[in-house]
């Protein structure tokens, strides 16, 4: 009985789902999925690419625009994620860009002003987690750090297939990159459930593959 009870109160997981974009047709936005834009610029530009060197042959999701502007932040929206806890990862490489070459995650997504971003940048070799509210992107300090505390230095090679993970449990939110945890971060802005996707930055060219999603 005792057996019963403790499985009675475990959290069910479900089974992930990975999008490798590989059924869709190349050259333009993959089917199923939103694409949206904070702020003002040049429009973003997500298409299925052929790219041989795939984690997952033969096709990547890319944003390819690369208007300079600062803070436009194009996203890719899963039309049918929409989970409060969980986790997603998401296989990473940046191609090029001047002003930025930032990769993100994106969860709890209300709408292309209110969501939870992590993003690793090649430029700046460092990953940090923002809430962006009210069309406002803010840095969200690690656990035990002091306040203000931008992100985690971290090499981020460009060029080269790098995995970006975060978890998601109530305020609480772990980021990991290349299989090592890097920190916590918690924060309570957006408590509800909603979509998951993927960010980029200004002139960020990025590749995307292997786009895991996990329900808890």
């Amino acid at each position: 009985m005792k057996l019963l009870l403790t499985l009675l109160v475990l959290p069910v997981i479900a089974a992930a789902e990975v999008i490798n974009f590989d059924s869709a047709q190349p050259g333009s936005a993959p089917p199923g999925w939103t694409v949206a834009m904070t702020h003002t610029g040049g429009a973003p530009k997500w298409e299925v690419l052929k790219d041989p060197s795939a984690p997952s042959k033969p096709n990547v999701l890319a944003q390819t625009s690369s208007d300079p502007t600062d803070g436009r932040f194009p996203l890719a929206i899963l039309d049918t994620a929409n989970f409060q806890n969980g986790e997603l990862t998401v296989k990473i490489k940046a191609i090029s860009g001047k002003v930025d070459q930032g990769a993100g995650l994106v969860w709890r997504y209300r709408d292309p002003n209110n969501y939870y971003v992590v993003r690793a940048n090649a430029l700046e070799d460092n990953v940090v987690l923002y809430k962006v509210q009210n069309g406002r992107r803010s840095s969200i300090a690690p656990k035990g750090t002091p306040s203000g505390t931008y992100g985690m230095k971290r090499k981020v090679p460009a060029k080269t297939w790098n995995t970006l993970r975060v978890t998601f449990n109530g305020p609480l939110f772990t980021v990991y990159f290349n299989g090592e945890k890097l920190f916590d971060v918690e924060d309570s802005t957006f408590r509800e459930s909603g979509k998951a996707g993927l960010w980029t930055k200004a002139d960020s060219v990025i590749y995307f593959d292997d786009f895991e999603l996990r329900e808890r």
